[in-house]
């Protein structure tokens, strides 16, 4: 029992004891005192108050006299207005400290909780490679699945990768235009660099075609048929690329044949698909294994892309879809806040819902998980409303844990990023940059010039994806945010380096004092506020975990790293360690060793490695 545990407890008594009110542990609610009133914890009164009839200052007063006189926790009390704040005894912080020494590798964790859950994240195109805006997905699902494995959760990391379609069905026709048979190898890329490159190319080919067009007859009949008032051709036919792709460009026409054949299974078209495809998932790899990423199981959409309809035809006989006259196959969402959504249409073909239907039925029938997380961008909010509304309504035995876990998008200080355009940020490139900053901040301060180049370069590799991986983490999932690689590798901002540098800090001072380590602490009896400050942050651990798990946000375990960090430096600097008495020493070390695993883990929830030195 910790000391917030043990507060509600003694209060409940209290209540129950002194005025006869039967409360339980939870309905007491307990905070850290703010720091312009004496105390350290603070119990809220004015849930009481109107129950039992009596003025804050009373009951306040009838608390905290029977705490303080009940035991040899609590020292010494005062009421302000409805709260009542309560000063710990010395004993009863090194108590508190022994007992998170002794749990600190297991705090918070909890063994089997009896649920399964299935992660959904990355879910890449096959038609580029992975870019910032992949990243910020893979480790918000990365680490939720690191959240959920802690607290007791058997989970499968999963993603379905997008290998088929008219985007994908672009990069093969640049290739058999422009490739000249090319292959990764021969060019010196990686697969998915390579494969991306041809679909930047192809959006060339189409704006060189679109170009010359706009000077026929036929685009000057377009422009006067579907011009708005007083628009000039430049602005219309920038606006009409779209509708040019669909209706008269051959190359479009083209690029529509090569996926009717690939969906007719013709030979040449699915083995050069088979082949692009697999270059990519080599290129892939590389990137998920530079940012220490694993999946349990990959799902197609190749093979999923007509799952569902079963699922459908059976739902619509049931009576829960219902037939437009056209033949389309629609669910009524109207009842659940939503609109009405189709599911197949007339000619049969599904749409996104129809396979995610499908998918999700495939995925139960796979692992039997009591719930699913999808990690997927906001633009897609709705959709997932309506998937999981659908799945409800056909009685899904999973339906009920559904989550989607929508992130913002990611920016660069230079705004926006476009695929077509080759203005994206390859994850690579940015993993190779963030390393690269690392390194120079290293060499500028010089404290690795006695280490060997290979643990150097691990350590820079731990600094500068620790950076990008915190810098991304730290916003919560829902606000779009603005990556900037310089500010990531900051030691002094909200950053990796900074939490990583008072670990690595700590365990310096530790090798140099590992018997203090043993020594008795039991005659140190005047606990500093700095290091009051880090007990109370080691308490919050469980419960910062806990809500992490539950809100599916890693932001709030990054939030937290950096404020146990923060008051590791502050203690640091207040606080004398090495020259201190020898019970203050013991105690110390004890301290800030439980830190520096409470740090770790944390860290390690959020896929960071702690580098050896800084």
């Amino acid at each position: 029992m910790n000391i917030i545990e043990l507060i509600q407890e003694q209060v409940v008594d209290c209540l129950s004891s002194q005025f006869d009110h039967k409360a339980k542990n939870a309905d007491i609610l307990v905070n850290v005192t703010s720091k312009t009133f004496e105390g350290d914890y603070t119990v809220v009164l004015f849930p009481f108050v109107k129950a039992l009839r009596q003025n804050p200052q009373t009951l306040g007063d009838a608390i905290g006299k029977t705490l303080v006189e009940g035991g040899d926790t609590f020292t010494g009390y005062n009421i302000i207005k409805g709260f009542l704040n309560l000063e710990i005894s010395a004993s009863a912080w090194r108590k508190e400290l022994a007992n998170l020494f002794e749990n600190k590798d297991t705090l918070g964790k909890i063994e089997n909780a009896g649920v399964k859950t299935l992660v959904e994240f990355s879910s890449p195109n096959t038609n580029k490679p992975l870019h910032l805006g992949h990243i910020r997905n893979i480790l918000l699902g990365w680490s939720c699945s690191q959240i959920l494995k802690e607290v007791g959760q058997e989970v499968i990391n999963t993603q379905i990768v997008n290998d088929r379609g008219i985007a994908v069905c672009k990069s093969m026709m640049a290739w058999k235009k422009t490739g000249n048979g090319q292959t990764p190898e021969q060019a010196g890329k990686k697969g998915d660099h390579f494969v991306g490159d041809f679909y930047v190319a192809y959006d060339q080919l189409l704006k060189a075609e679109y170009a010359e067009w706009q000077t026929t007859i036929k685009a000057e009949e377009v422009y006067n048929t579907h011009k708005k008032d007083d628009q000039t051709k430049e602005d219309f036919f920038k606006s009409y690329k779209n509708r040019y792709f669909n209706s008269y460009s051959s190359l479009g026409e083209e690029t529509k044949e090569m996926l009717l054949k690939w969906e007719d299974n013709d030979p040449e078209t699915k083995n050069l698909w088979k082949t692009m495809n697999g270059w990519v998932y080599d290129g892939f790899e590389e990137t998920y294994k530079s940012l220490k990423v694993t999946f349990d199981q990959l799902y197609y959409e190749s093979d999923t892309y007509l799952l569902g309809k079963d699922i459908i035809e059976q739902q619509l006989a049931a009576g829960k879809f219902y037939k437009e006259d056209d033949g389309s196959i629609w669910v009524d969402l109207t009842d659940r806040g939503l609109d009405k959504k189709i599911l197949l249409r007339s000619d049969g073909t599904s749409v996104y819902m129809t396979q995610d239907i499908g998918t999700a039925k495939q995925r139960y029938d796979d692992h039997g998980m009591n719930s699913m997380v999808y990690v997927v961008g906001n633009e897609q909010d709705y959709h997932f409303k309506a998937l999981f509304e659908t799945l409800k309504l056909i009685e899904e035995p999973y339906s009920d844990a559904l989550f989607h876990l929508s992130y913002g998008m990611v920016d660069l200080p230079t705004g926006k990023m476009k695929s077509r355009e080759g203005t994206v940020v390859d994850a690579d490139d940015l993993v190779a940059e963030v390393i690269s900053e690392a390194r120079s901040s290293a060499q500028e301060n010089g404290n690795l010039e006695s280490v060997d180049e290979v643990e150097r370069e691990d350590i820079y590799s731990k600094i500068g994806l620790g950076a990008l991986k915190y810098f991304i983490i730290k916003v919560h999932p829902k606000k779009r945010m603005t990556f900037d690689p310089k500010q990531s590798v900051d030691m002094q901002g909200q950053t990796g380096p900074y939490i990583q540098n008072a670990y690595v800090r700590i365990k310096s001072i530790l090798r140099k004092n590992e018997d203090a380590l043993a020594a008795n602490m039991d005659a140190y009896d005047k606990i500093e506020n700095a290091e009051k400050a880090l007990l109370i942050d080691l308490l919050q651990f469980p419960s910062t975990l806990q809500e992490a798990a539950k809100q599916f946000d890693p932001s709030a375990i990054a939030n937290y790293s950096f404020n146990l960090a923060k008051d590791f430096h502050r203690f640091y600097h207040e606080v004398r360690i090495l020259n201190a008495s020898d019970e203050a020493k013991a105690f110390r070390l004890t301290l800030i060793e439980t830190v520096a695993t409470i740090l770790e883990r944390s860290m390690r929830l959020l896929g960071i490695e702690m580098p050896s030195r800084m």
